[in-house]
């Protein structure tokens, strides 16, 4: 791309996530990292899960994200008794034509809003892992693919374990981010209460841009350069995961590819046409933590997968020349 095209594609970028960051703070209040970093993964085409404990804000900020682009979108309200068929889609006899006929489900959405994930049975959180990596559902050996761009923001409640399914290891692995909204700060939360006297909902939230808009901000991450020093360092900060004596089970091969896929999409936000070991560092714990697992031992010692992966950081030494 020539310089000037170049300079265009960055501020155009620049121009959208600053409308889309605009957009969400009017619901999301005093959580302008949590934003930021809800963004960096729709923009890196992956899927989000919020977790969190009830009311501070996971379901808005999930429906804010679907609303502030005009896109397709649905809401699945998991329940212990919603089937797979249900989220897929079920085929229907046609009495007219004799034969039968798929009713695609909605997770056939541009943004699929899921809440209580975790309260979905095995059977029906399997049938999201399809969809999730392989962005298809197949049924009666016909393939339908899922709109892009296509992305799943799920919420559970990790306080809450009567009637619960605990998502699998394999089904966790689907999400690129893992992110937990937090209570806001005392100013935050009063103005939380001052708009909601006035109606500033996100059922009144407006539409941003539209679904190209989305889809050229996503090409333009891939355009962003990533050294062979910053994969080394990727890879190392994988490796020191899964050696530390108090893990099961480290970061996989996708964990290291979903991290390369956010850096890339948090140093776009930063106007950077290249990623810094400073973007990989940033995104390490949202990308990696709910990938870690921990051996019980070291979990009744109060050990987390977060100390695991902070600790990584720390001690991996830092590429100096990142243009190499």
């Amino acid at each position: 791309m020539a310089p000037g095209g170049r300079a265009a594609a960055v501020a155009a970028f620049a121009q959208r996530v600053d409308r889309l960051t605009g957009n969400l703070c009017q619901v999301i209040r005093g959580k302008d990292e949590v934003v930021r970093r809800a963004l960096t993964c729709m923009l890196a085409e992956g899927h989000l899960l919020l977790q969190d404990v009830p009311g501070t804000g996971k379901t808005s900020l999930a429906r804010a994200m679907a609303a502030s682009i005009r896109l397709e979108w649905n809401r699945i309200q998991f329940t212990p008794d919603l089937l797979p068929s249900d989220v897929t889609g079920v085929s229907v006899f046609n009495q007219g034509t004799g034969t039968f006929e798929f009713r695609r489900g909605p997770i056939f959405a541009n943004i699929v809003v899921g809440d209580e994930i975790n309260r979905a049975s095995p059977k029906t959180q399997a049938a999201l892992l399809e969809v999730m990596e392989e962005r298809t559902v197949s049924t009666d050996a016909v393939v339908y693919p899922v709109p892009r761009p296509f992305m799943v923001v799920a919420t559970q409640n990790p306080i809450d374990m009567e009637g619960t399914y605990p998502l699998p290891e394999a089904q966790l692995d689907r999400f690129l981010m893992r992110l937990e909204v937090g209570y806001p700060p005392a100013e935050a939360e009063a103005d939380v209460l001052r708009h909601e006297k006035d109606g500033a909902t996100v059922s009144h939230l407006a539409p941003v841009m539209e679904g190209l808009d989305l889809l050229a901000m996503i090409d333009h991450v891939k355009t962003v350069e990533v050294a062979p020093t910053i994969e080394g360092y990727i890879v190392a900060l994988a490796q020191a995961t899964r050696q530390a004596p108090e893990v099961r089970l480290g970061v996989s091969p996708r964990g290291s590819l979903a991290l390369l896929r956010a850096a890339r999409a948090w140093a776009a936000m930063g106007d950077r046409p290249f990623v810094t070991p400073d973007d990989v560092k940033l995104c390490a714990s949202s990308v990696w933590c709910h990938r870690v697992l921990l051996h019980p031992e070291a979990e009744l010692q109060g050990r987390t997968s977060a100390d695991v992966v902070a600790r990584a950081v720390q001690s991996v030494p830092v590429p100096r020349n990142i243009g190499t």
